[in-house]
């Protein structure tokens, strides 16, 4: 099975992460897929609108933490990691110029996270949940999370969330303004192509050149947050603290921070 099974109708492309027996997490190959997917989708003349899901019951567990395991053991650069693969793919998402719906189906952690919040819309099924996810392993946010997560929902709310790691709820998601709409599991992904569809039918052109303008407006700093990100997060992966939390994680436990 392919790991981004794609679908157009109605000037809408569906962009589906398929790797339902590992929770969706994102690992190279599929990164590669979606950078791809992204790149033909903005100069598709019959692509108006994308929406990028989840196969299942989650929209995306994050980076697969067994891949994160085995660039540990080859020693390579957690920052560089993040310079080759989630900090262009982020400013991907925020420079194609057709509007990006994040249909998030369920779990959604870590760095999916960031890609979510990049998107310039996000449906939320009832049982969708929120989680930062960084804290739980001792890493630092990345994927623009550190930028995004705090513009929608104010510093204070980001920073309890990265610390507790305590999941956010949909109808909290909706209240503080971090999704857009909230539907039933049973018609989630129906309302939300429904609602795909209406802006495939309005001004795309117009629509590319408002995200313009709301990236200079909201969002200049976004490239120089993504380069602070990945110079924490190799700090970050070096200490101890990450080695632990890692472990605690693949063995089930609480981890044990000195």
């Amino acid at each position: 099975m392919p790991t981004l099974p794609s679908k157009t109708d109605n000037g809408v492309l569906t962009l589906t992460l398929n790797r339902p027996e590992r929770a969706n997490a994102f690992n190279l190959e599929l990164i590669g897929e979606l950078q791809d997917a992204f790149a033909k989708a903005s100069s598709d003349s019959q692509t108006r609108v994308i929406v990028l899901t989840g196969a299942g019951s989650s929209f995306s567990a994050g980076h697969d933490i067994t891949e994160m395991s085995s660039v540990r053991e080859q020693d390579i650069s957690y920052g560089e990691h993040l310079r080759q693969t989630y900090n262009p793919l982020i400013l991907q998402i925020r420079q194609i110029e057709k509007p990006i719906i994040a249909a998030v189906n369920g779990t959604c952690a870590g760095a999916a996270l960031g890609i979510a919040l990049a998107c310039d819309l996000r449906c939320a099924s009832d049982e969708t949940r929120l989680v930062v996810g960084f804290g739980g392993i001792a890493l630092a946010p990345d994927s623009a999370v550190s930028l995004f997560l705090p513009v929608l929902i104010g510093l204070g709310r980001a920073e309890e969330f990265y610390f507790s790691n305590a999941p956010i709820s949909a109808q909290q998601a909706l209240e503080w303004g971090l999704v857009n709409r909230v539907f039933s599991p049973a018609s989630f992904m129906k309302e939300t192509l429904a609602y795909a569809e209406r802006l495939a039918a309005g001004p795309i052109g117009a629509f590319g050149l408002a995200k313009q303008a709301f990236n200079k407006a909201v969002l200049p700093n976004l490239e120089e947050a993504l380069n602070a990100e990945a110079d924490l997060q190799e700090i970050a992966s070096k200490h101890a603290e990450h080695k632990e939390g890692v472990a605690a994680f693949l063995e089930k436990r609480k981890p044990k921070y000195i």
